[in-house]
């Protein structure tokens, strides 16, 4: 997995999402904020919303944001909790985000926690065997059972 060192314009993109957790959060349903920047610059926000049952995730909603705007393709994007002593920091997606990610944003950037350093990776780079139907791949899928 590639990574490369962020750029002013990530730090921007995460302090927003630093802006919208402080201002939202909740331990229990409003546990994690993301910010999602377009082609055109346009930065949308997302918040975890959540339920005793229900759970939709801050990128998913920083994602519908962009699309109901209809700003176009995802370019970058950045989600943060709060760790045990309150501090903001950034969290990686989990893999329903990362699908996402992968469909609304193919090669945006995506910020992410690697072992206590905040680099950026391509969001292709943190699904490399996506869920596919076989008719969408480039390939025939081999019997695993043929000699």
């Amino acid at each position: 997995m590639r990574a490369v060192p962020l750029e002013p314009e990530d730090v921007a993109l995460y302090e927003r999402a630093v802006e919208v957790l402080a201002a939202s959060f909740d331990p229990v349903v409003h546990q994690v904020a993301a910010a999602a920047r377009t082609a055109s610059g346009e930065v949308f926000p997302g918040l975890h919303v959540g339920s005793r049952r229900v759970n939709v995730c801050a990128e998913a909603s920083a994602i519908a944001n962009a699309e109901m705007h209809n700003a176009g393709q995802v370019v970058a994007m950045v989600a943060v909790c709060r760790d045990e002593n309150g501090r903001t920091v950034v969290t990686n997606p989990c893999g329903l985000c990362r699908e996402l990610m992968g469909h609304y944003g193919p090669d945006a950037w995506v910020l992410i926690d690697r072992g206590g350093e905040v680099v950026k990776v391509r969001s292709g780079d943190l699904m490399p065997s996506p869920w596919n139907f076989p008719h969408e791949n480039d390939w025939d899928i081999a019997d695993p059972t043929a000699p």
